[in-house]
C-alpha cells in the first residue's frame, strides 16, 4: 500500500476512534449542562480516567493521583515526530502564554504522554519537554504494550511499524484530554487546534460544572 494512502487510512481510523468515543460518551450521559465547544467534546458527568502507572521525566511514578488537584491537558505523541506533535505542543505552550497574559484565574498543566516507550527514556523526554515550556511534564512508560493499552483505552490509535534497516515508525492519532481537578475525564479535544479555539474552549469548560 503507498505510504499516502496507508497514512490517509491511518488518520481516517483514527478520527472516527476518537470521534466515536467521544460521542459515545456525551450521548450515554448527555443533560441540559452540556457545554458546547469548538474543538471537540465535553463529557458530562466527567469520567474516571482508566487505571495506570507510568514514569515523568524526572524517573519519577505517574499516577492517576498525580492528575489531582488542578486542571490537566493531556497530549499523546513522541519526540520524534516529525510535524503534528511539535506544532501542537507549541499552540498548547502559546495557549499556556496567553493565559498568563490575561491573568486567568486557572490554567491547565500540560502532559505529554509518548507512545514510543523504547526511545522515549525520561532522560529524552526531560530535553525535549522543556523546549516547548519549561512547566511542561514528560511522562512514558516501561514498555511499549503498556503506553499501548493506556491509549487504547482513551481510543488513542498507535501502530508501530519495522523498517528494513532495523529502525521503525510511529503513527498515532491525536486529541488533547482535559481533566479536572478531581482527576477526571471532562472534555475530549480533536481539532483543529488553534490557541483562541483552545483558549475559549478551556475556559468554558473549567467554568462550566464538574
Amino acid at each position: 500500500m503507498p505510504a499516502q494512502a496507508k497514512i490517509l487510512r491511518f488518520a481516517i481510523m483514527c478520527a472516527a476512534l476518537v470521534a466515536g468515543i467521544s460521542a459515545a460518551l456525551v450521548l450515554n450521559h448527555r443533560d441540559e449542562s452540556r457545554i458546547d465547544l469548538a474543538t471537540g467534546s465535553a463529557i458530562s458527568p466527567s469520567r474516571a480516567l482508566p487505571d495506570f502507572s507510568l514514569i515523568d521525566d524526572h524517573g519519577r511514578t505517574f499516577a492517576p493521583s498525580d492528575l489531582r488537584g488542578h486542571w490537566t491537558m493531556m497530549f499523546f505523541g513522541y519526540t520524534n515526530c516529525p510535524d503534528f506533535c511539535p506544532t501542537t505542543l507549541s499552540t498548547l505552550a502559546a495557549l499556556d502564554r496567553r493565559l498568563k497574559a490575561s491573568g486567568a484565574p486557572v490554567r491547565p498543566r500540560i502532559i505529554f504522554m509518548s507512545v514510543d516507550a523504547k526511545r522515549d527514556t525520561p532522560a529524552q523526554l526531560a530535553k525535549y519537554v522543556p523546549y516547548f515550556d519549561p512547566d511542561f511534564v514528560g511522562v512514558t512508560a516501561a514498555t511499549q504494550p503498556q503506553i499501548e493499552a493506556l491509549a487504547a483505552k482513551l481510543g488513542v490509535g498507535v501502530i508501530i511499524t519495522p523498517r528494513p534497516d532495523g529502525s521503525y515508525s510511529v503513527d498515532h492519532s491525536g486529541a488533547i484530554f482535559v481533566v479536572n481537578p478531581q482527576g477526571r475525564l471532562t472534555a475530549i479535544l480533536t481539532g483543529p487546534f488553534t490557541v483562541s479555539a483552545l483558549e475559549t474552549d478551556f475556559q468554558r469548560i473549567a467554568s462550566g460544572p464538574a
